[in-house]
């Protein structure tokens, strides 16, 4: 009987959370998540970004367990991604749509972002341990002409420890966690397609610069269960989530988010 004192006083903890998220009404967050100033050269080419009214206003809606869960994820990803490109680029110029950036004269390309998929499971459904969170983002690249040259898709993880009663913290901290995650493999890995080599060359896209299957991280589910992987502060590592296992003993520090760091 002693020793399933523990797991009943996690079963109680959850119940407890249960109650409170339905007297509350449901569970609303609005995440964003600045990005830590990155140790890199910036490209020289100048370009455009464009952000679509529904990435602006993206907001992910669903009912589970009872409880309602809304998080918003527009403006939080609007400065995320003006800040990735910023870091990116010699300069940034921010439109509304397509048709305004052709417009303007002596961009190298056209960036326009979006959000395929957000996903969480709660502390309930990994048994109390924690929250985690994926993200699937689609770039579409268009040459100063408005051409479409290409398209990358990356995914973004993040976790948090479940504490206390609340629920919508470590949700905020684990979808913070996956944008980071998303921004730093953006940075390491960006270069690497064909479509960077061209602009760390200042050459402006054209249609005959995409080269198929390009794709910056791969589509993948949320991981539930994975073995903890360390990541220190100024590092990145590229086509990985970091991961929070907690000990039922001890529980361990939060793992820092993924930074890209200049090799």
């Amino acid at each position: 009987m002693l020793r399933n004192l523990p797991k009943l006083r996690n079963l109680s903890l959850l119940a407890a959370c249960a109650v409170v998220l339905t007297a509350c009404g449901g569970v609303e967050i609005k995440p964003t998540a600045p990005l830590p100033k990155p140790i890199l050269q910036a490209m020289p080419a100048h370009v455009g970004l464009v952000i679509p009214g529904d990435m602006r206003d993206f907001t992910h809606s669903e009912t589970r367990w009872g409880v309602d869960w809304t998080v918003s994820l527009g403006e939080g990803h609007k400065n995320l991604m003006l800040q990735v490109l910023k870091e990116t680029f010699a300069e940034v110029r921010e439109f509304r749509d397509i048709e305004e950036a052709k417009a303007s004269p002596g961009l190298k390309a056209i960036f326009e972002p979006r959000i395929e998929n957000y996903s969480f499971v709660t502390a309930r459904e990994t048994g109390g341990r924690y929250y985690a969170v994926t993200i699937r983002y689609r770039i579409e690249l268009y040459s100063p002409e408005g051409e479409k040259v290409d398209s990358l898709t990356l995914t973004g993880y993040g976790n948090a420890l479940a504490k206390g009663i609340s629920s919508g913290k470590p949700l905020t901290e684990a979808s913070r966690a996956a944008m980071r995650d998303a921004a730093a493999k953006f940075l390491v890995q960006f270069p690497e397609q064909s479509t960077g080599i061209r602009l760390a060359k200042n050459e402006a896209l054209a249609p005959e610069t995409h080269t198929a299957g390009v794709d910056v991280g791969g589509i993948e589910t949320v991981p539930i269960e994975e073995e903890a992987v360390t990541v220190d502060a100024g590092s990145a590592v590229p086509g990985s989530a970091p991961s929070a296992t907690p000990n039922e003993s001890e529980p361990p520090a939060e793992s820092a988010p993924a930074v890209p760091k200049a090799s």
